[in-house]
């Protein structure tokens, strides 16, 4: 079936919830495509049996519910078919619909990056941002040992998200040594809201080890994880623990505007002052342009739905605004970058791969001056299981260098025979957006 609107949006985080309550309020018909069964993305998803109490997330939703936008959840976009059409594929009923639209506003938002050490494959061993989905879904972690670990200001929050439910937070351990941290702080004493959040977080997890300049070497266990090796690069020392949770900042959700063919830069997608790639008609907001959390990307997203709506004299208003939180981003990213030790913890028989079970031994086999990413898949499957490198690749573009260039469809593992069908006849299965409402 094909849907046609005026305005399409894949995302429905901050950024694409406030590009596409401006664009429906400026009388556009807007549809919104994500992949989860709830509008809030990763960073307000819900969880079961509580709502995420959020004035800023409640108010986004209420303000998206009221613009007339229409959601469809439960749909990973897969493929670009012809000029100015998407292709969507719905697990639950198992069939494919085509999306047309004459403006693209792309909000993919981020995720966790990894880094492989030894024993990060084990049961026990989450990814943190991971670890607090899981949690919000269900996961019980009342009275199980946890360290916290990696880099980033996720760390905090999924450690206060851990305590609330009734985790023992046994440390928290930021591997950004403190001179930066502190260089970061004294940044934002123009901005005392988010002075004012992390003192908050810090102090609901009062009492518990918070070390800078400190990161995991390895996680012990046979079956499962029992403890946690960690170093500050003058002594090691082991914590025992039921659950790790370690996630190593975020990185761009890019590949669906790479399949578009919109510019990438040093990871992120390339934009104007409207939020406009270097494909006329298609924009992008939010973390897919760099991380800078969900202000920058509220604003992003205001931006991009107010240009493609035709009123980038509106949008300008925000200019001034967005470029202050992209300089607050661009700051944290220096704060967290990664330091050269915890881009050489894994060892030769380390899995990398975990798809396809490459060690970190063949993939050193495959470096040299001339080599990347395409040799890595061509020797060795790296990256050709069902997550198609988004885990690996950005272990291998930290440690390597290596970047993924390749990007085609399907973006996500579908069926064979949903690309082998025959053609939609568009006549017979265009429905109008009138008749059909997913929210």
């Amino acid at each position: 079936m094909k849907r046609t609107f005026d305005i399409v949006v894949v995302g429905a985080g901050p950024a694409g919830l406030a590009a596409a309550t401006a664009a429906a309020r400026a009388g556009r018909r807007v549809a919104v495509i994500d992949e989860n069964a709830r509008v809030g993305g990763q960073i307000w998803r819900a969880g079961v049996g509580k709502p995420h109490a959020s004035s800023a997330r409640d108010r986004a939703i209420a303000e998206f519910d009221a613009s007339g936008a229409e959601l469809f959840a439960g749909r990973e976009v897969v493929d670009a078919g012809a000029p100015r059409e998407l292709r969507a594929w719905i697990d639950a009923a198992q069939k494919r619909e085509t999306f047309a639209f004459v403006q693209l506003i792309v909000a993919t938002g981020a995720r966790e990056r990894f880094l492989p050490f030894p024993g990060w494959t084990l049961p026990g061993v989450f990814g943190a941002g991971g670890l607090q989905a899981l949690m919000r879904s269900g996961y019980s972690v009342r009275g199980k040992r946890v360290v916290v670990a990696g880099t980033g200001p996720l760390l905090l929050a999924v450690a206060a998200h851990l305590k609330q439910d009734g985790a023992q937070i046994v440390s928290i351990n930021e591997q950004a040594p403190m001179g930066r941290l502190a260089k970061f702080g004294a940044g934002l004493l123009l901005r005392p809201a988010k002075i004012f959040q992390g003192v908050g977080l810090r102090a609901a997890l009062a009492g518990i080890p918070y070390r800078t300049g400190c990161w995991p070497i390895d996680a012990e266990g046979s079956e499962r994880l029992t403890a946690v090796r960690l170093s500050n690069g003058r002594r090691i020392w082991a914590e025992r623990c039921d659950l790790l949770a370690c996630g190593f900042h975020l990185t761009p959700n890019t590949e669906l505007a790479a399949l578009l063919g919109c510019a990438i830069d040093e990871g992120v997608v390339q934009v104007d002052s409207n939020q406009q790639t270097s494909i006329a008609g298609i924009y992008c907001a939010g973390e897919s342009t760099g991380v800078a959390g969900v202000d920058s990307a509220m604003l992003q997203g205001e931006i991009a739905g107010l240009a493609a709506a035709g009123l980038r004299q509106k949008a300008t208003r925000l200019y001034s605004k967005r470029d202050a939180e992209g300089a607050f981003g661009r700051a944290m990213n220096r704060a967290f970058a990664l330091r050269h030790e915890v881009l050489s913890l894994a060892k030769p028989d380390t899995i990398v791969c975990r798809c396809e079970d490459v060690t970190f031994s063949e993939l050193q086999a495959q470096a040299s001056p001339h080599s990347g990413w395409t040799d890595a898949k061509l020797q060795t499957r790296c990256g050709m299981g069902s997550c198609q490198g988004r885990v690996c690749g950005q272990s291998l573009e930290a440690i390597f260098g290596w970047r993924n260039r390749s990007i085609r469809p399907p973006l996500f593992p579908i069926p064979v025979a949903a690309m082998c069908s025959a053609p939609l006849n568009e006549n017979e299965d265009s429905i109008p957006v009138s008749q059909e409402t997913s929210r």
